[in-house]
């Protein structure tokens, strides 16, 4: 970390580097996290349903649980799991290549900072498209929510709508992004931390590939509990 900022290039080298990055980590993670957000919404939605089978209990209610529970946990931390093996494992495994093949020594030598050129945009890609990635993740997930209800009978449109605005806290939305910035510097850093120090050949690549995701998923989760603990907690 403490290399990323010595002898830096040009502004415009870095802006290129950080849209080639966002795009890499954003775009095309979009269809991934389309599917599951919007899966595990409706899966709360169902299974929720299933246990308040209380007639005392309002069927807003439903909508009200799956709203805060995807905005606080399952919108940040799920997506950051699914980021940590797709996007984790992926600046792991290129930057792995990259040093057994000794390009890295080759950007060394024309006098480059590999570092600073390679992993710095990866981070600041993450740190920019996380957050979009969660917002989306969060509104799908609440939409899924809404049909599962719907088709199944569970609860009626209005009434959804109705738990969605009950009791809103809005700053819920930006503990969410919190988490997500945080989550994204995590899994890109460890990530390139992973692959940059790979040593060996082929195999050696695999297993930082692993040891990438593994890691970032241990480092998600206990940030996940720190967090609440130090924004919701207190």
């Amino acid at each position: 970390m403490g290399n990323l900022f010595k002898n830096p290039e040009k502004f415009k080298v870095y802006f290129d580097l950080v849209f080639e990055e966002a795009y890499e980590i954003g775009i095309n993670s979009l269809l991934i996290v389309s599917i599951v957000s919007s899966f595990i919404g409706a899966v709360t939605c169902v299974q929720t349903a299933a246990n308040l089978s209380n007639p005392f209990v309002p069927k807003y209610i439903i909508s009200l649980i799956v709203r805060d529970s995807t905005i606080l946990e399952l919108a940040p931390t799920i997506t950051a799991i699914v980021l940590a093996g797709k996007v984790g494992s992926h600046i792991a495994s290129q930057l792995g290549t990259m040093q057994i093949t000794e390009q890295i020594d080759a950007l060394e030598v024309m006098g480059i900072n590999s570092t600073s050129y390679l992993v710095l945009p990866k981070i600041i890609g993450a740190i920019i498209t996380f957050p979009m990635l969660v917002a989306l993740a969060g509104f799908l997930s609440i939409y899924g929510g809404y049909l599962a209800g719907w088709l199944s009978g569970a609860i009626s449109p209005s009434e959804y709508i109705q738990g969605l605005r009950f009791d809103f806290h809005p700053i819920y939305v930006p503990f969410a992004i919190i988490k997500s910035v945080v989550f994204a510097f995590l899994i890109a850093s460890i990530s390139a931390f992973q692959g940059y120090f790979t040593k060996g050949g082929a195999l050696e690549v695999g297993q930082s590939s692993t040891k990438a995701v593994t890691n970032s998923c241990i480092a998600v989760l206990v940030a996940d509990y720190l967090l609440a603990q130090l924004l919701v907690g207190s």
